[in-house]
């Protein structure tokens, strides 16, 4: 779905102050039946819409009735992107040696390429749906890695920026993608 945002992504407003609420919200259910996705504040409150009825329900996991969802550009790059920063700092954050800088500027490139994704992506209504569970995952291991959970260390947050791939490698059709895994 095509999300229009660039003010926000120009401030940054969005990534800084939003992210969290992204994955909050992306993984509570809904009370109404009415279209809620998990917008930061602000994009709410400028009327956020896609055109598309929820159910009310979270975002889960399912396929395409039992194929992979289709992707878009935007999305197979923003994804192999993130993809490739986290496999180049695993070998650090299993060595013990990644630095709280280190990992502040991995989080800062996901959040880069999860702005893409929003700003850019275009998928059919039920694929969004499922790529908002995944990105909900991906988000919350970010706030993680970048030191925004303080009860949990930041490698456990690489953890589930790692799930959050496989899960996309799982539902999405990607050619060449091979999520990273975390026991390297």
């Amino acid at each position: 779905m095509k999300r229009n945002f660039p003010s926000l992504f120009a401030a940054g407003a969005w990534i800084a102050a939003g992210s969290l609420a992204f994955a909050v919200q992306a993984a509570t259910p809904a009370k109404d039946a009415g279209h809620s996705h998990a917008a930061p504040p602000a994009a709410a409150a400028q009327g956020h819409s896609h055109g598309h009825d929820h159910a009310g329900d979270a975002p889960t996991l399912k396929l395409d009735h039992g194929r992979k969802w289709a992707s878009d550009d935007a999305l197979r790059t923003s994804m192999s992107r993130i993809g490739t920063a986290v496999d180049k700092s695993l070998p650090a954050v299993h060595s013990g040696k990644m630095s709280a800088k280190q990992y502040d500027e991995l989080g800062r490139q996901i959040e880069a390429q999860v702005a893409n994704i929003v700003q850019n992506c275009k998928l059919e209504p039920a694929a969004d749906e499922v790529l908002h569970a995944i990105l909900a995952t991906l988000m919350e291991g970010n706030e993680t890695l970048q030191g925004r959970n303080p009860k949990a260390q930041r490698s456990v947050g690489v953890v589930q920026v790692v799930e959050a791939l496989g899960q996309y490698g799982d539902h999405f059709e990607h050619p060449g993608f091979v999520a990273p895994k975390a026991e390297h």
